[in-house]
């Protein structure tokens, strides 16, 4: 990517990064994925290379399904958006952050969950 002067790096974090009961660990190991990002979007910028994260929230996965349906039942409550997201909308930001058309962005966690997490 330096050689090349161009480059997108797109990590993974988690709308569980600001803590959950029982995830103490999980949730230090997203919030670290914030600074890495960061810092790596600081290091690399003059150097043409985006570095973004994304922080998905209820997505539906085997994981979400291991979840009680009573505790999905209250998450959907909890999201604006009503519902939890899909696999592929959180697939379609990242393809999003790969292309071109974001290539005024770097140094961004953006989050995919539905309305859940409003700054």
């Amino acid at each position: 990517m330096r050689e090349k002067n161009y480059g997108k790096i797109i990590n993974i974090s988690s709308a569980g990064r600001f803590g959950n009961v029982g995830q103490t660990n999980y949730s230090a190991s997203k919030e670290a994925i914030v600074g890495f990002t960061r810092s790596l979007a600081k290091e690399n910028g003059s150097k043409g290379i985006n570095v973004n994260a994304v922080a998905p929230g209820t997505i539906e996965t085997d994981m979400y399904y291991g979840i009680p349906e009573n505790i999905r039942n209250m998450m959907k409550i909890i999201t604006p958006l009503a519902r939890a997201g899909q696999p592929e909308e959180v697939a379609n930001l990242c393809l999003f952050l790969a292309s071109d058309e974001s290539s005024y962005i770097t140094g961004q966690v953006i989050h995919c969950d539905g309305g859940i997490f409003m700054p």
